[in-house]
């Protein structure tokens, strides 16, 4: 039986056999180690971080008794379910996420982790349902990597299209026009994708 450890773009954990490219955790353990169940919270800390998944040979006992692990189809799933990039296993990539954020800020330097959990935790609190809804104009000015829900739906927005999200991957590009949708992607990460932040796709997105 899978472990409930696949997260969707909405942020919420799944039992899937499906696995995915990223994985990270939410500052913590969040998981009955003994049950393989998740207890009531889904949060640890303000720290919700996106990994990769081989790191210096490290090996990980996943839902033992430390972090609760989680598992994203992608980078672009990750961004949109609220987690940033990791400071240590991929440091490069979290540097160069917190000078654009500043950038976008209007900031000289970098951002530190801490502003940034706390920004995205009142991002992630804050009711998707209650957004606003956008028209194609909108939607198609979003930068790439953003996630929009369309009736309950996921999709990633790519070169003026939007890519069906699941667990196994994208499906076949849809076009924008005529559509209207409201952003999943918190809004201060779709700022620091506009500043220039390539996050990594699913092989299955590839040429679309």
């Amino acid at each position: 039986m899978p472990l409930q450890n696949r997260c969707d773009p909405f942020g919420t954990l799944h039992a899937t056999s499906a696995h995915g490219d990223m994985m990270g955790n939410r500052g913590g353990r969040i998981h009955d180690p003994d049950k393989k169940q998740l207890k009531s919270r889904r949060w640890a800390s303000r720290a919700w971080i996106c990994c990769v998944t081989d790191f210096r040979g490290r090996q990980h006992d996943v839902w033992g008794r430390t972090y609760t692990a989680m598992f994203f189809l992608d980078e672009v799933t990750a961004l949109a379910a609220g987690h940033r990039p990791c400071f240590e296993c991929r440091n490069r990539d979290a540097k160069r996420f917190a000078t654009l954020w500043a950038d976008a800020a209007g900031r000289s330097g970098r951002m530190m982790a801490g502003e940034m959990d706390d920004i995205l935790h009142e991002e992630r609190l804050a009711s998707r349902e209650s957004a606003n809804a956008m028209g194609p104009k909108e939607i198609a000015a979003l930068p790439a990597g953003t996630m929009v829900d369309i009736a309950g739906d996921a999709f990633a927005v790519k070169d003026g299209q939007m890519l069906p999200w699941s667990f196994g991957g994208y499906g076949r590009p849809e076009k924008i026009a005529g559509r209207s949708a409201k952003l999943i992607t918190p809004a201060a990460i779709v700022q620091v994708l506009k500043a220039g932040f390539r996050p990594g796709w699913h092989n299955s997105a590839t040429g679309h």
